[in-house]
């Protein structure tokens, strides 16, 4: 293994262990508290522009593999871990995760002490910070990392969106087969607006009984709500995504159309976000976000306790429940989780339902979706 070295702008130096790819790249650290998933983590569309601390000590011992990727590519900066087993063992596993990550251009951190980086975060929130294989300079590091954009500035959306519109034909995961099941066809199609959207969101949206369809970020609203009133689709999904909500002004303008023609909505995460931006409420940024597969959230009607997936940096304000009702609440910090707009067709969850990795606890809100439209 080459070194590698670390320059976190709090002022932090430190020298450990690569494992993945060659190179430089600057993005903010946050620490991830799932006990399993790392190939789902890194290949999750949302952690654009981002480094994930992985809390689990021991990382790659299951090697991965072509179906658990959740988009088609690593979109993840990298990974730190504290120890790498590059000897996987795992019946379905095809190739080690640090040949992963050099074929999807991600960084590989290990042999550092992940309980120090965690405490850092935790204690002082996200940090904008480079890492290189190839520069081992203190100042030079430093001077690349002030030099570079940070993460509240950049539009991600744009490099994680597919290109073109297509059809998506698979449901969930059958252990049986060790496959995914084939898309039944159903008389309602929703729409789903890509910002980054996860492949186990598609495939439990068609579980729950649609037919999806999934377009760019860079949509037409008239195109949509023509096809809404002309009955050709049934409602929208709003995906999650990465990066700061606020950036995405013009995507929130055309969300705010849908929202005035009455288009029946269901959002995930930074959808969940963006719906609460259009109705006037900003969002604001947590102290070190929530990431990890063991969050507790209420469900507020049935007052039921759901273990969930989480990974957002960034939440809706407790102004928005002017004119939504809170359908979900986080137990650990009671920040909001699920809202449903009064007088609206629209509801949005923070957390992630289809988990992957994760629980299945709230995997129902996607069968309630296909109730209402």
């Amino acid at each position: 293994m080459s070194s590698v070295w670390i320059y976190i702008e709090d002022g932090t130096f430190l020298e450990a262990k690569s494992f993945g790819s060659e190179g430089t790249k600057v993005g903010e650290i946050v620490f991830n508290t799932s006990m399993s998933g790392y190939q789902e983590i890194m290949s999750d569309p949302s952690y654009a522009g981002q480094f994930v601390v992985f809390t689990m000590p021991e990382i790659g011992i299951v090697g991965v593999n072509d179906n658990d990727m959740e988009s088609k590519t690593v979109h993840a900066c990298g990974m730190f871990v504290r120890s790498y087993n590059e000897n996987h063992s795992n019946f379905r596993a095809e190739d080690s995760l640090g040949e992963f990550l050099k074929n999807h251009n991600a960084l590989g951190i290990c042999d550092i002490d992940t309980r120090f980086l965690t405490k850092r975060i935790r204690d002082n929130g996200p940090k904008m910070m480079v890492a290189s294989t190839e520069i081992s300079d203190r100042e030079e590091l430093r001077k690349i990392l002030e030099s570079s954009p940070r993460i509240e500035e950049v539009n991600y959306i744009k490099e994680v969106s597919t290109k073109e519109p297509y059809r998506h034909n698979f449901g969930a995961w059958e252990h049986k087969s060790l496959s995914y099941k084939e898309a039944k066809e159903s008389s309602k199609k929703i729409v789903v607006i890509d910002f980054g959207v996860k492949r186990n969101i598609l495939n439990e949206l068609c579980e729950a009984g649609l037919n999806v369809e999934v377009v760019p970020y860079d949509f037409e609203p008239s195109d949509l709500i023509k096809r809404y009133k002309d009955g050709e689709i049934n409602g929208v999904f709003l995906s999650n995504g990465p990066g700061d909500p606020m950036v995405l002004k013009e995507e929130i303008a055309k969300i705010k159309e849908l929202i005035d023609a009455k288009v029946p909505m269901f959002a995930i995460c930074l959808g969940h976000q963006l719906l609460s931006i259009a109705h006037g409420h900003p969002t604001y940024k947590l102290s070190f976000g929530q990431h990890g597969g063991n969050h507790p959230v209420q469900n507020q009607d049935s007052k039921v306790v759901e273990i969930t997936a989480q990974n957002h940096n960034y939440n809706v304000p407790d102004t928005v429940c002017s004119i939504a009702k809170v359908t979900h609440i986080n137990l650990f910090d009671n920040t909001i989780e699920g809202l449903e707009y009064i007088d609206e067709n629209i509801f949005s969850v923070q957390h992630h339902p289809e988990a992957s990795p994760g629980p299945h606890d709230s995997k129902y809100i996607f069968k309630e979706f296909a109730k209402r439209v």
